[in-house]
């Protein structure tokens, strides 16, 4: 990433504004939204998971210790202690997903970049869709919880877009107030493997432009804070319906200029 116009710079950087912002204010999809607009810029997922994967881990620990200390301060005034994390079913989770994860991501690593930005514009749309109906995935028995796990974690392996079906899972099992930590202590040792499996391949980490990508995905989180309670209200519904007709949108064209 170092030949780039520009524009293409610029372009890279408000996209990662736009991740720490998606991020922080709905909990999750700093990757699914934002990876369809990077391959438009440049056309190679390999470039920007390491980027997206470090700042998932670095955001991932930020928000966690922000809710722990907020719980601990309000264990303090009941005294009593309170864990913001479902260990059990978390390990439960992580022993479905693993296998389908590593089978993601060797898959990541030896198929061609344009293949590789042809299934994920596919996965995006069909997240898009269920954003534009109203109709996010759902899990309601343990055989399904079981399919979306190990789908959820393949594409975890491929992309790092696995999140809402691997959400739904855990929405149905994790009360809600250990739901957000339980995901994101996930997300961590998720993306962990993966960058593990980057570093033994010889992956290119872009460590040169964390410098100036991290503090645009700051920029990013701290607007999402400020508008989070907005976006999680009454006019969530609207907004996921207009961004999911943006993720079709921009995904139908990405998938047109990779298959030309």
């Amino acid at each position: 990433m170092t030949d780039l116009q520009l524009y293409q710079y610029i372009l890279i950087g408000l996209l990662f504004v736009w991740s720490g912002f998606v991020r922080s204010g709905l909990g999750f999809g700093g990757a699914v939204l934002t990876l369809p607009f990077l391959l438009l810029v440049v056309d190679n997922p390999l470039i920007f998971l390491p980027i997206i994967g470090v700042h998932l881990m670095f955001f991932s620990c930020l928000i966690t210790w922000q809710n722990r200390q907020r719980v601990k301060r309000t264990a303090a005034d009941h005294q009593s202690s309170i864990s913001t994390i479902d260990w059990k079913y978390l390990r439960f989770a992580l022993s479905v997903m693993i296998v389908p994860k590593l089978i993601g991501i060797l898959g990541l690593l030896t198929l061609p970049a344009s293949l590789m930005s042809s299934i994920i514009y596919c996965i995006v749309i069909g997240y898009a869709i269920s954003y534009v109906l109203n109709r996010p995935f759902k899990s309601n028995s343990r055989s399904l919880d079981i399919v979306f796990l190990i789908l959820g974690g393949y594409v975890s392996g491929t992309s790092l877009i696995g999140a809402p079906l691997i959400a739904a899972v855990f929405a149905t099992h994790v009360s809600r107030e250990k739901l957000r930590d339980t995901l994101f202590v996930l997300w961590f040792i998720l993306v962990l493997i993966k960058m593990v499996s980057f570093l033994i391949a010889g992956v290119d980490l872009q460590l040169i432009h964390h410098l100036w990508l991290l503090p645009c995905a700051f920029i990013g989180h701290l607007l999402g804070e400020r508008l989070h309670k907005k976006l999680v209200g009454a006019e969530s519904k609207v907004f996921f319906r207009v961004l999911g007709s943006v993720l079709i949108l921009v995904s139908t064209l990405g998938l047109i200029r990779t298959l030309i």
